[in-house]
């Protein structure tokens, strides 16, 4: 007895089966969510650097100037 794969049904039924559908579009949205964060926060450093000088330079200023 030999044991035939049926292509047109295993195709079919890898379609109709969602089980772990939503575990993938959780991971899909994580990786998306992950992806930006890094994006943002990338760049927002270079932003967080230069208020951090502009309130140094202000401070070293002011404490200049009340001497």
């Amino acid at each position: 007895m030999t044991h035939r794969l049926d292509w047109k049904h295993v195709i079919k039924s890898l379609l109709e089966d969602e089980n772990g559908q939503d575990l993938v579009e959780y991971t899909l949205l994580m990786a998306f969510i992950v992806l930006s964060a890094s994006a943002i926060f990338r760049n927002g450093g270079a932003s967080v650097k230069t208020v951090w000088t502009v309130a140094s330079n202000q401070l070293v200023n002011a404490a200049t100037a009340a001497s």
